[in-house]
């Protein structure tokens, strides 16, 4: 047999060495991928069971942290979960916009309902009555929302509060921020001195924030307002119409709201616009304690404020009130 020196070996050699190297190669046994331990995959599984996407990171990460040579097979299944979640937020929203098209007008109406009181007797024989009534019906682009309020009460046989307050607001999503609103209102006060006050408006609000934890909206627009006073005066004004409303999730079973209106008035009849002007404002500050999935405990406290009342009233009034809300 024929020895070459390496520098003098036929080119013709090279393809079978190259080959022989390759065939040793597969011969000999490749370190096997480190795998995730069965604990570690049943406990990403237990995570991703739950939907919680905050704890379904975290575990992950905690995971690739503690193998990291497991990183490959991590990837894999943070892969597959973000597919699946993506596909089932899609099949969601097709059939939420189906049940939307095939709704009838009494469909998809939701809301909730609260009631307080008491009853005292002794030296001072007293009853009040809290109670509220709150309808929401929401559509792709429009939402219709009922708003109604009760308070009532004796003192010594004399009635001492009686103040009723019936909304009903449409409103029309042009985007996820921007919409347009309409608001027809009746109130009746006898506290601020008058019988009733009828309110409509219409104008522009925008989302500022909209999550599960924290929603805020602001809204604006003219209004016209006519308000029968007890003395028998009737007025009719132009307005200017601010509202916020404020939700925020403190805990898991705690949220504080905050809705207000404020509107401010011309002194004009009708069309006839005069020097003197009026401003007023509803405040309701509240905190809800979930006690189970339908059923939560409220306070509220509410400030009423007129600029100008009527001769013998005083401008802010306040309400506290403690009642049960039932959602349905």
């Amino acid at each position: 047999m024929t020895r070459y020196p390496v520098d003098v070996m036929p080119k013709q050699m090279f393809p079978l060495i190259a080959i022989g190297a390759a065939i040793l190669a597969l011969a000999l046994p490749t370190p096997a991928r480190a795998e995730l331990p069965e604990g570690v995959r049943a406990m990403i599984e237990a995570a991703m069971e739950t939907g919680d996407e905050g704890k379904i990171k975290t575990v992950l990460a905690l995971a690739r942290q503690t193998h990291p040579d497991g990183a490959e097979e991590i990837d894999t299944i943070e892969k597959g979960w973000k597919t699946r979640r993506a596909e089932a937020a899609r099949l969601a929203r097709e059939e939420k916009a189906r049940k939307i098209e095939e709704a009838g007008l009494f469909d998809l109406w939701s809301g909730e309902g609260q009631l307080g009181g008491f009853d005292s007797s002794g030296n001072s024989n007293n009853i009040g009555l809290s109670a509220g009534l709150k309808l929401k019906r929401q559509g792709k682009d429009w939402s219709h929302a009922l708003r109604a309020t009760a308070d009532y009460q004796r003192s010594n046989g004399v009635t001492s509060r009686e103040q009723f307050l019936f909304a009903y607001e449409p409103r029309y999503q042009t985007s996820d921020e921007l919409f347009f609103y309409g608001l027809a209102q009746y109130e009746r006060n006898a506290l601020q001195g008058f019988t009733g006050r009828y309110a409509v408006s219409g104008g522009v609000g925008y989302q500022v924030a909209n999550s599960a934890d924290l929603k805020l909206s602001v809204k604006a627009g003219p209004a016209l307002r006519l308000t029968d006073f007890e003395e028998g005066e009737n007025e009719t004004r132009l307005a200017a119409l601010f509202g916020f409303d404020f939700d925020w999730r403190i805990a898991e079973r705690l949220t504080f709201t905050q809705d207000a209106n404020m509107v401010a008035e011309t002194g004009g009849a009708a069309t006839v616009i005069v020097d003197s002007t009026r401003t007023t404002l509803n405040l309701v500050t509240g905190l809800d304690a979930k006690v189970s999935d339908r059923l939560r405990s409220r306070v509220t406290y509410a400030v009423d404020y007129d600029s100008k009342p009527p001769a013998g009233k005083v401008s802010t009034d306040t309400i506290t009130r403690l009642t049960l809300v039932y959602d349905f």
